[in-house]
């Protein structure tokens, strides 16, 4: 029998990734002001129907970046290569002004509502190209809240525009051999220079190594150095603004920049990561001397919404191919189709519960940070977006993998096969679990942030106000018993978080207990509004919050952090046994 003879498979339909996703558009109508709206989901449709005519298309064309180190001749050159798909990508993305719209702030506070929501439609089809997008996206705020006049004049409006020919791509330089997250060991040192005219700002000399350097083809990188005395650590660290290259000159060699090689990852094979060594690089101080730390929070803020929203995108993508794959292909001689067979249809459901549960908890940052970086936030909103940033970077990330894995077995095995897509989405995602800190780095990050009796005290009224705004009406009686076990569930989270500085097992259970929690408040949130507007979605919004709150892992997370809180020294002790065996602490000292 010929290929071409027998059974053929149906492809499935491309689904619009607005129009089709069954969280987003419902979620939008919430928070947006309608005039807002309108225009938001005009431009919305517009990108979705741009994705699949002519962004889809562009995968066979994102191949992994090549480095020719040394001419003909022997000379050092360090020339990048990125692929066409890849520099397409990326123009697409400037022209989209996936960066330009949280700046040029037409809607407000609004504004990265819409830019995130933009973000996260079309996240699983560009490659990763939201990674030098998210860095250049947090190199833009931090100019614009430290940088010098002249940084604010010739750079700032050019890593917000949306003209790719005039356009910056901005990397971020903060990993060193030492250490990833703890930046306290960093070696690069800034040596001050002799100010000249064209100066952005203090200027100086910067020798060092940098161990992970994304967006290696960029066009400038903000990079950690050190300014004072080893010994005080993370305290005498300042923040540089690097230009990759001399204008006019292609290599960044021309800066004593020199590419030791590309990183081989397992994911994210579109983006050029480099090690790269600085030696006399030219750089420019932003902000004030030894401050750099401080400098980077408002970059950090930024990049783990992108990575939430990047997390929460893929699997997005995976979902919308599972889903659309169940309407066309037959099972049972035939007979029927996957979407009318109940057992696939509940574990797609499962998937779907846990992607509404990011989608409204990740939204909730989004929305507080807009209002954060247009100075409307009170003091209340300004200490929630403190824990939720965190929080959601470490429970998108560690939950959307595993999700995306049950989408792949939803095709059998048409699922494994490269071309589907959702092998390299599920790749791609992992880096999340590292990026811009692990679950446990996040953890600890959210029990500082908890140790604020304000901070605690200001979520707590905005989640008990919550689950005590239900109106009396009989269509609600459903979810009583779940409300009363999320008021329960909040009530104990002052306790958890005084157990997370005292008990050092207790962080990661208190984050995803937290996470649990707040996705349970959002979630109903959601669904007292759908109701009392009567939309279309009430019922099933009101069954996502009852299954999250009743069948979800809240019960699980909250049977965890009693778990930890019982004898946890002797579990800290018992845990290196389980992982060295009965002679650890002999084998440890050989």
């Amino acid at each position: 029998m010929r290929a071409e003879d027998g059974f053929q498979q149906i492809p499935f339909p491309s689904e619009h990734p607005y129009l089709c996703d069954p969280v987003l558009p419902s979620l939008l109508k919430r928070v947006l002001p309608q005039n807002v709206r309108s225009e938001v989901e005009a431009d919305l449709t517009q990108v979705g129907g741009r994705l699949i005519d002519e962004i889809r298309p562009l995968a066979p064309l994102v191949q992994p970046s090549t480095l020719t180190q040394y001419d003909q001749w022997g000379q050092r050159v360090d020339h990048l290569h990125v692929s066409e798909g890849w520099q397409r990508l990326k123009y697409a993305a400037i022209e989209e002004g996936f960066v330009a719209i949280g700046y040029e702030r037409k809607f407000g506070h609004h504004s990265r509502t819409y830019m995130f929501a933009k973000t996260m439609i079309t996240t699983g089809d560009f490659h990763v190209i939201m990674c030098p997008i998210g860095m250049t996206d947090a190199a833009a705020r931090v100019i614009e809240l430290y940088g010098s006049d002249k940084m604010k004049q010739e750079l700032y409006p050019r890593l917000i525009s949306r003209d790719p020919s005039r356009a910056y791509i901005s990397g971020q330089w903060m990993t060193e051999r030492t250490g990833g997250s703890d930046v306290s060991q960093t070696e690069t040192k800034a040596i001050p220079t002799a100010p000249a005219s064209s100066d952005m700002g203090p200027p100086y000399m910067l020798d060092g190594f940098k161990w992970f350097s994304s967006a290696a083809e960029g066009n400038i990188a903000v990079a950690l150095a050190r300014t004072g005395e080893v010994s005080r650590g993370s305290r005498s660290l300042s923040l540089f603004l690097v230009p990759l290259r001399i204008p006019s000159h292609p290599s960044p060699l021309s800066n004593g920049i020199f590419i030791h090689r590309l990183k081989n990852k397992i994911g994210t094979w579109g983006v050029p990561t480099a090690e790269l060594s600085l030696q006399d690089t030219k750089a420019w101080r932003i902000g004030t001397v030894d401050d750099g730390v401080k400098a980077i929070i408002p970059m950090l803020n930024i990049t783990r919404i992108h990575s939430a929203i990047h997390s929460v995108g893929s699997l997005q993508r995976c979902l919308s191919i599972a889903r659309s794959y169940a309407t066309v292909r037959s099972v049972n001689g035939g007979t029927n189709l996957l979407k009318d067979v109940p057992l696939h249809m509940a574990s797609l459901a499962d998937v779907n519960l846990l992607y509404r549960a990011l989608v409204h908890l990740t939204f909730g940052a989004v929305c507080l940070l807009g209002k954060s970086e247009c100075g409307v936030a009170s003091a209340e909103e300004e200490g929630r977006l403190r824990l939720l940033t965190p929080t959601v970077k470490a429970f998108a990330a560690h939950k959307a993998p595993t999700a995306m894995e049950e989408t792949m077995a939803a095709l059998g095995g048409q699922g494994y096969m490269e071309e589907v897509g959702i092998g390299r989405l599920i790749r791609d995602s992992l880096v999340e679990k590292i990026w811009e800190g692990t679950i446990n780095i996040l953890s600890l990050d959210l029990s500082r942030a908890t140790r604020d009796p304000k901070v605690v005290d200001g979520y707590m009224k905005w989640a008990l106000g919550i689950t005590s705004s239900i109106p009396s009406d009989s269509a609600l009686k459903s979810v009583e018993v779940a409300v009363l076990s999320l008021r329960n569930a909040v009530q104990r989270l002052p306790s958890i978080f005084k157990q997370s500085s005292v008990n050092p097992l207790m962080p990661r259970p208190a984050l995803n207990c937290f996470a649990s929690v707040s996705c349970g408040v959002y979630l109903l949130e959601h669904a007292i509004w759908s109701h009392t507007s009567d939309e279309p979605t009430r019922d099933i919004d009101l069954e996502a919050f009852r299954r999250w709150v009743l069948e979800g892992d809240l019960q699980q997370s909250l049977a965890d952090t009693e778990r930890i809180a019982q004898k946890h020294e002797a579990r800290a002790l018992m845990n290196r046994e389980l992982v060295y065996g009965s002679n650890s602490m002999s084998a440890h000292k050989l």
